[in-house]
């Protein structure tokens, strides 16, 4: 199992967790980019041409209040077969190591609500799916939610109902509608692009600042390069603009970057050279 990674940021302590690793067909992480220019930055893929994708979650403790803000790929039958079998490395296993169990989780915050970053919104219970987390609140786009339950012919197979239904049934849905406070110290906030109404989590503390971005990349060079957008972006031209918003302000808050997708810890900082190109430094502790 990866092991907990605590990052102080201001007065908040910020642990990011693993749910392992997914391996996702690398041609559709860059979508229009050729393979010629792609395979420089990340080396070649696997045999099934697929490259291997960080799952990591973040758990902050903010005003009383433990946060957990996206849920990874989850243990129901058939939902990891593109990633690392459970028993290698996922989420329950790096909150007990921690002493934390489902039960103590406040808020749960889904970027989004694609399959590998929503499974443990879910576990297998008896007959049909139940919320892992039994006492938190599950704060999702009302527009998302929209979408996910009413998925389309490309959007079914990643929008999956046994991740979403049971946290409605049992009332711990929380629907938002667009920058939400959910703390003094956290905030959600629209980042529309991978999806329509995809968001990102601003974390501030101390005077300092952190985005988790989310799905907007799945390698730190579309940061740098914000022209080279996946083939999972459905709406490609407004991720562009919403890259390259987000870049922008990182760079000059300095704010710590989150990337969900990156290896473990996902942990970054964005800084411009004279020449105007963007860099993505990787921060391990």
């Amino acid at each position: 199992m990866t092991a907990p990674l605590t990052h102080r940021l201001g007065s908040l302590d910020l642990c990011i967790l693993s749910d392992g690793t997914l391996y996702q067909d690398a041609g559709a992480v860059f979508g229009l980019v050729p393979r010629m220019m792609w395979e420089r930055v990340t080396g070649p893929p696997n045999e099934q041409n697929q490259m291997p994708l960080g799952l990591n979650s973040l758990l902050v403790r903010s005003h009383g209040k433990l946060v957990l803000i996206e849920t990874g790929v989850g243990d129901k039958e058939g939902h990891r077969r593109n990633s690392t079998p459970a028993a290698d490395g996922n989420l329950m296993d790096a909150l007990a190591a921690i002493d934390v169990t489902p039960g103590d989780i406040d808020v749960v915050i889904n970027t989004h609500l694609h399959s590998d970053h929503c499974g443990w919104n879910t576990r297998a219970g008896e007959g049909s799916a139940v919320p892992t987390f039994p006492n938190a609140r599950y704060l999702i786009q009302r527009g998302e939610w929209e979408a996910a339950t009413h998925p389309n012919e490309r959007t079914r197979a990643t929008y999956l109902t046994e991740n979403l239904v049971p946290v409605e049934e049992t009332g711990q849905l929380e629907l938002v509608d667009g920058e939400t406070a959910v703390s003094p110290e956290i905030t959600i906030i629209p980042t529309q692009g991978h999806t329509e109404d995809h968001a990102s989590v601003v974390l501030s503390s101390g005077g300092e600042t952190a985005i988790y971005i989310g799905d907007m990349v799945q390698h730190h060079v579309q940061l740098e390069r914000t022209a080279w957008v996946s083939a999972f972006d459905l709406l490609p031209l407004v991720s562009m603009a919403t890259k390259k918003q987000i870049v922008e302000r990182a760079i000059r808050e300095q704010a710590l970057v989150i990337s969900v997708h990156s290896p473990f810890p996902g942990l970054g900082k964005l800084t411009q050279s004279e020449d105007g190109k963007r860099h993505w430094q990787a921060l391990t502790e």
